[in-house]
């Protein structure tokens, strides 16, 4: 089955081999940055309420502790919060926001690859299609007669480069937004934490 799928594949012409090399990186992207921003996305919420606590008894130096020992996305976002705490409310929420926006530049390094590869890939696809119409005709224009023959090898050209290179800008399309999803998730978080330390400080 592995060697029909195989000898299938190579039926779309050489635009195969960028095909392939886009979906290995597509694979590889997706579950780099997938498990990567699932790590730093976490948000304990046990932590969140010991913060609230200390921030609320004014226990500036543990509440430093405890950010400096959180080694997640929302643990620097308050870590940097809770230095400024000398300063007004307004200071320290414009810390966590320019925080939370570098947290989730970082989350989206990268990811902008899969968008470009949701573009090309289908493109790639289509270059493989007009080979395979060229390779139709340009056997046609060798023949005297137009047999089922001459015409299967450019289909089977045009059909599977088609496919696969929608198939892999499927894949990166779907990768791209289910990414962007628990970023926008972490967001949503984030910004519910920090109203709640803030709370606490007012």
């Amino acid at each position: 089955m592995n060697e029909s799928l195989f000898s299938l594949l190579m039926k779309g012409g050489v635009v195969i081999i960028p095909i392939a090399i886009l979906s290995v990186i597509t694979v590889y992207l997706f579950a780099l940055k997938f498990f990567s921003i699932r790590d730093q996305a976490k948000i304990d919420e046990s932590f969140i309420r010991q913060m609230e606590f200390e921030l609320g008894q004014h226990n500036v130096d543990r509440a430093r502790v405890l950010a400096a020992n959180n080694n997640t996305a929302i643990g620097r976002i308050v870590k940097n919060a809770v230095h400024k705490m000398d300063k007004p409310v307004d200071a320290v929420e414009k810390v966590m926001e320019s925080s939370t926006n570098i947290e989730i530049a970082l989350m989206e390094k990268n990811i902008g690859y899969l968008g470009v590869i949701a573009g090309v890939a289908p493109m790639l696809g289509f270059i493989g299609t007009i080979a395979g119409v060229i390779h139709i005709f340009y056997n046609i224009s060798l023949s005297d007669n137009v047999s089922i023959g001459i015409i299967a090898g450019g289909l089977y050209q045009k059909m599977v480069s088609s496919g696969t290179g929608l198939l892999v800008g499927v894949m990166a399309y779907s990768a791209y937004h289910i990414l962007q999803a628990e970023i926008d998730k972490f967001s949503l978080n984030v910004q519910r934490s920090a109203f709640d330390l803030l709370e606490s400080l007012r």
